[in-house]
């Protein structure tokens, strides 16, 4: 049973949301349809005009072979008797066994599991995962504490929320707001995406960890520009004393993540050269630079064979799923760099063996990531327009796209020249004044453009 559109009233103001309809979520034939259950997509409110969020009254059937899983769950607000409960699940678990191959057929199938609550449905899901209810609660608490920051009337009285629960304020904190920062930017709440950008940079100067986090964002500056600085003349030799001189831990660590292909046999055979002539504490400080290389760069590689692993993983669910595209637009917040490595050696793999099964499923994961990736028709358009030969042009172009002109575009354009200026620290030069100028001429373009049409 595919996910339905539906329109109903907000439960708090009452004006119409669009809300995503779906009662059987079956993770072994689709395998995006637990990561639609767990993160709000399928049966959750979210109205755009009072801020209200939460769970439909939804019967639900969740069926996992793999984990031997089936359950139920029907909200209590439905006051449905058992009997219409078992008429109503019935031919859905029939549908979903039919589907099963006779060996994947099992016992479970004839016990569903139900549940009264939402929640202890959730916790059921999430339990199989290994994930426990102490780690759902103190995820809770996290959410929380973010709600409570966002509701706060001032920054002192973040500052007193901060001080009041410092213990919460760990890496799983930074990433749930990172993800919620996020989130806003992408769905065009530029307000509430203002307000958590505020929060964050209060977080990072009165927390702990955000102090941490701050110095190590600091020092990954800092080792860029020292690499800048090498530019292409850096070599093994040049790379040794950039990390002797390294001022601490966390500068040899960001140097090292940069660089990290250029460590290798040869490298270390340099460094221990270094060690056997050198003497006294030049030498003791060479063997522990050594020792805490070593360590750095087996972190380095298990944490890239451990990102190697999660895309093929990802690679495969996305490939097994029914609908190829629909499951890859649901991951796009997991795909990066690693899983487009990944994606293009299985793209060369299977033009080598003319498998003519396989490419058409991935270029249609390719064909997804392209269209997520393509800038928004407006930045599209706008770099057309910074590619005018002239002004006439310019004005051409405009009199083409008039049904575009309008004052969300104007306001885009004038959010670009905003950006490039705090890039440019006020004080642009070269190739960045030349651009500035450019966007100055498009955007009093575009004005005097919409105010003559305003006038007709």
């Amino acid at each position: 049973m595919p996910p339905q559109k539906t329109q109903i009233s907000c439960p708090r103001c009452h004006k119409p949301v669009v809300v995503q309809i779906e009662q059987l979520f079956d993770v072994t034939s689709d395998p995006g349809a637990k990561q639609r259950l767990l993160g709000n997509v399928s049966n959750f409110a979210a109205c755009q005009s009072c801020g209200y969020t939460g769970p439909l009254a939804t019967p639900i059937v969740y069926h996992d072979n793999d984990k031997e899983l089936l359950l139920t769950y029907f909200p209590g607000e439905l006051a449905m008797p058992v009997n219409d409960q078992e008429k109503l699940i019935g031919p859905i678990i029939t549908q979903l066994t039919n589907h099963l191959p006779p060996e994947k057929r099992k016992g479970y199938l004839l016990r569903p599991q139900s549940f009264l609550t939402y929640q202890s449905l959730i916790e059921r899901v999430l339990g199989a995962d290994g994930i426990t209810p102490e780690m759902i609660q103190a995820q809770q608490k996290r959410v929380s504490l973010v709600e409570r920051l966002l509701g706060a009337s001032s920054p002192e009285v973040r500052s007193g929320i901060i001080k009041q629960d410092a213990a919460l304020f760990d890496a799983d904190f930074f990433a749930i707001f990172s993800r919620l920062v996020e989130g806003a930017l992408s769905s065009g709440q530029e307000q509430a995406a203002h307000k958590m950008e505020e929060i964050q940079k209060q977080l990072l100067a009165e927390t702990e960890y955000g102090r941490k986090v701050a110095v190590q964002s600091n020092e990954i500056q800092e080792a860029i520009k020292t690499l800048q600085a090498a530019g292409k003349g850096l070599d093994r030799e040049k790379l040794l004393n950039i990390l002797i001189e390294a001022p601490n831990d966390d500068r040899l660590n960001a140097l090292v993540s940069f660089t990290r292909p250029g460590l290798d046999y040869l490298f270390f055979q340099s460094l221990t050269e270094r060690i056997d002539k050198g003497s006294g504490e030049e030498r003791k400080k060479l063997e522990i630079l050594r020792a805490k290389l070593l360590e750095i760069t087996r972190k380095v590689d298990q944490r890239a064979e451990e990102e190697f692993k999660h895309a093929k993983t990802l690679l495969n669910t996305l490939l097994s799923a029914e609908n190829i595209k629909q499951a890859t637009t649901e991951h796009l917040d997991e795909i990066n760099d690693t899983f487009v490595q990944v994606l293009n050696r299985a793209l060369q793999d299977a033009n080598k063996k003319n498998d003519v099964v396989l490419m058409p499923k991935l270029q249609e994961i390719v064909a997804v990531l392209q269209q997520a990736s393509a800038p928004p028709p407006e930045l599209a358009l706008l770099e057309e327009m910074l590619a005018a030969s002239d002004e006439t042009a310019l004005i051409q172009m405009i009199e083409q796209h008039a049904a575009e002109m309008t004052p969300e575009f104007n306001s885009i354009v004038a959010s670009v020249i905003s950006r490039s200026e705090e890039q440019a620290g006020g004080k642009p030069s070269g190739e960045e004044a030349q651009m500035l100028e450019k966007l100055q001429v498009i955007y009093r373009a575009i004005l005097k453009f919409t105010m003559k049409k305003n006038l007709a």
